[in-house]
């Protein structure tokens, strides 16, 4: 009996022990998430959550979209709320405009934003300037998204940038995601705001993988729209970039960086608003500026992010004129390599970079 009493004891200490210890906390979880994943992930995070949002355009419902953005939505939420609709880009934008003005929240997506060209007056016109022409009585909480910029050997008519287009009129914002969790993040918010919000993803990055933090993956995770991320620290130069060519500038900062040439990469993630801020700081901190788009040069991005460091106090910081990386000015061509040499490149930011330093 006495023996038993000392095993009952001896258990009681044992489990008072493990109680009271400090157990090793593993770090959070990531995952590799692709970009289309991400898209994915935040339309049906959001369907979810509010009723009011649906999503329609050209094969979004029973092909799960032709990038398969929409994969299992369809089945998910059924007919009412994930929508098929003919090849009437002026239609069905009218449509997903004047269902906002009635209350829900319309997610349009455009197989390729050089068909959004079809319903330009919808999107300006009827989604952009309402708000203003109401006097602040009408809302429209819409977003409008698809594959923007050039593709792969899809040729003039279907290879152009609409960031400047889109960016240039006063009642939109406009968004471009870089990696999967700024296609998320800013997914979420972009349909949670009340205004029209032009949403830029990039047919090339649909399938590339990248790290999502575990705060990334969180059902309440959004990104703020108007507020840029510094990808990579820098001292010598500031690059400036959206979409796929923040890849193409940290390729360029990893060679350079092996010379000795340390640059400050920008992910803007919003063009309108432009995170002025940000860019502002990091070139009172490097002195040189280059941004890199694939747009055209005139009236571009880049153009807009030069005139306003002239016009701000980071101007007296330049060592260097600021300069524009782009894609060449002439409708794109269809051949792989002359395509090839309308965009940029990484040896492009290369040389432009070395060239703005004076190495």
């Amino acid at each position: 009996m006495a023996s038993l009493r000392c095993f009952v004891g001896s258990g009681r200490r044992a489990v008072s022990a493990a109680l009271r210890r400090q157990f090793h906390k593993t770090p959070a979880a990531s995952a590799q998430v692709t970009v289309r994943d991400a898209l994915n992930q935040a339309m049906d995070e959001e369907l979810e959550r509010d009723e009011r949002v649906f999503l329609l355009g050209e094969e979004v419902a029973q092909y799960d979209g032709a990038y398969k953005v929409s994969r299992g939505l369809w089945k998910k939420y059924g007919d009412n709320r994930i929508i098929d609709t003919p090849i009437t880009e002026m239609g069905f934008a009218g449509i997903a405009v004047g269902a906002a003005m009635a209350g829900l929240r319309p997610i349009c997506e455009f197989m390729t934003f050089n068909f959004s060209m079809q319903a330009i007056d919808q999107v300006i016109n009827s989604a952009a300037k309402t708000y203003y022409m109401s006097a602040g009585l009408q809302s429209v909480p819409i977003v409008f998204r698809g594959p923007n910029g050039a593709s792969a050997g899809v040729a003039a008519q279907h290879s152009q940038c609409f960031a400047a287009w889109y960016a240039h009129c006063p009642g939109l914002k406009v968004v471009s995601p870089w990696n999967a969790e700024d296609a998320r993040g800013l997914l979420k918010a972009a349909i949670r705001d009340d205004n029209p919000v032009v949403f830029l993803e990039n047919e090339l990055m649909y399938g590339v993988s990248f790290e999502m933090s575990e705060e990334a993956q969180s059902i309440d995770f959004t990104i703020p729209i108007g507020k840029a991320k510094v990808e990579r620290q820098g001292d010598h130069i500031t690059l400036v970039s959206h979409s796929r060519y923040v890849s193409h500038c940290l390729d360029a900062a990893v060679v350079l960086a092996k010379e000795g040439i340390e640059c400050e990469v920008i992910n803007l993630r919003s063009i309108r608003p432009l995170d002025m801020e940000a860019v502002e700081s990091s070139v009172m901190k490097t002195n040189h500026l280059v941004t890199v788009e694939g747009g055209w040069p005139q009236f571009g991005v880049g153009a807009e992010i030069c005139a306003r460091i002239m016009e701000g106090p980071a101007f007296n910081y330049l060592d260097a004129p600021a300069v524009r990386v782009t894609g060449a000015d002439i409708p794109m061509p269809y051949a792989k390599i002359l395509e090839d040499n309308s965009i940029p490149q990484i040896k492009d930011i290369i040389f432009t970079v070395k060239k703005t330093l004076n190495v």
